[in-house]
């Protein structure tokens, strides 16, 4: 649709129902005054009608560290999102504008009119790889990528653990697949084409748990047994429902210089595991492990094998935490049944936080420290559920050794929650979380 058109149905009734089911309610006007501002603020070029995506952030709620050995995560898409306006170009250029970045144009032809796909070293690192990555993977499938040019905004915070960057990925997925492609593909396949895209043309070899939970929408597990073809279920999961609020809590701390004790996690476990001959730990029998303990140390030493203990635990635990939310979803009108399901749940969730901090060890890096607020907000947060006599659960979010903790408060003591981390870590460190049912799409107003 038109520029005057589109902004025209961006406050329609319809509207404000598509708004409310992705950020909340009481939350469409906000939203309309967002895609307003990237309407008005369309760059020239786009030679198509206007045409709108989304792409949702995600936390994880648990499986800390597990998908590099093939293991089980427990995520979900969440309100905070990248969104673009976008028109189709008659050329193969994409410019993507987005607020609070440099402008990103890429050229997907080269000077004779034939494609230009092919990685570029100067590009290691950049959107404009990401861009690229993604056209040549999405031609490789049999798509005839053209350019676009977008005007985008994103309220995924970056550094926090909420996967911007993913988001972002699997939103040029969606734009390439709906303009070209015909909207055919999956938001399995989506997440892969991102993942191969961060993986070879971005240079980063990240997983694709992120990928996937950001594509998909609602709350998911994920099975990395077979890593071709990754197990997916969606479970329903209501918090307001059942009485909470889900946030993270940024620490503000530096990630700088942390790259090393990423990767020693991945390693690490796989060390344990080519101790019996195999490439990730999903190969290896637990019992083995412990049976094996005094072998193992002597030859990976203590902490890889304390991190093949958590691997083994936090698999399991993912699929108790699933059965506790089936328990409590079969039972939403139970009353006493379900909220004790509920109260399972949390109390999985800390033991996620504790096996975390104990055996794999990521809630601040052994070289700093000095510098463990991710430690901190933890304990403040133990304190101040103890203290208000509630029943809460906090655990430390996604890689971990600086960045965010995650915490489940109940709804009412959620201002004083945010009112005493605040104190610490500042104004504006906590942001309240809400699984939503999108994940990567175009939205027709």
């Amino acid at each position: 649709m038109t520029g005057k058109m589109l902004l025209e149905a961006i406050q329609s009734t319809k509207a404000v129902s598509i708004f409310e089911d992705l950020y909340g309610p009481g939350e469409a006007e906000t939203a309309q005054r967002r895609y307003t501002g990237l309407v008005n603020g369309m760059p020239e070029g786009g030679a198509g009608e206007l045409r709108v995506f989304t792409a949702a952030g995600r936390t994880e709620l648990g499986g800390n560290h597990t998908d590099h050995n093939r293991g089980k995560v427990f995520a979900a898409s969440i309100q905070l999102d990248a969104v673009a306006v976008v028109a189709a170009r008659q050329d193969k250029r994409v410019f993507f504008r987005s607020a609070g970045y440099p402008d990103v144009s890429v050229n997907l032809a080269k000077a004779d009119g034939s494609a230009d796909l092919e990685s570029r070293p100067e590009e290691t690192g950049t959107t404009g790889a990401l861009v690229r990555g993604i056209a040549a993977e999405l031609a490789r499938r049999g798509v005839a990528v053209g350019g676009f040019s977008a005007n985008a905004a994103s309220t995924v915070l970056p550094g926090s653990g909420l996967s911007s960057s993913a988001a972002v990925e699997v939103l040029f997925g969606r734009i390439f697949d709906n303009l070209y492609g015909g909207g055919k593909r999956s938001a399995l396949e989506l997440a892969r084409i991102g993942q191969i895209a961060e993986n070879t043309y971005f240079g980063k070899p990240c997983g694709l748990m992120d990928q996937i939970a950001c594509a998909s929408g609602g709350a998911v597990t994920i099975d990395f047994e077979d890593s071709a073809h990754p197990l997916i279920k969606h479970i329903r999961f209501d918090l307001a429902a059942a009485g909470y609020a889900l946030c993270v809590v940024d620490t503000r701390g530096n990630h700088a210089d942390l790259t090393e004790d990423y990767a020693a996690i991945p390693a690490e476990m796989k060390a344990v595991a080519a101790f019996f001959g195999k490439s990730v730990l999903r190969e290896v029998r637990p019992k083995d492990v412990l049976a094996h303990a005094a072998e193992i140390r002597k030859v990976t030493g203590d902490r890889a094998l304390l991190r093949a203990i958590h691997f083994f635990a936090e698999n399991r635990r993912v699929d108790a935490m699933l059965a506790a939310l089936e328990e409590a979803n079969a039972n939403t009108a139970a009353g006493d049944a379900g909220q004790r399901a509920i109260f399972d749940y949390l109390g999985m969730v800390d033991q996620s936080g504790d096996s975390s901090r104990e055996l794999l060890q990521n809630v601040y890096s052994p070289k700093k420290p000095g510098e463990q607020g991710v430690s901190l907000a933890l304990a403040i947060s133990w304190d101040f559920i103890e203290t208000a006599n509630i029943v809460g659960a906090c655990r430390v979010h996604g890689g971990g050794f600086a960045g965010t903790i995650q915490a489940y408060i109940p709804l009412d003591c959620m201002a004083a929650y945010r009112a005493r981390m605040e104190e610490v870590f500042g104004a504006g460190s906590v942001t309240e979380l809400r699984i939503r049912p999108v994940g990567a799409a175009e939205l027709h107003f």
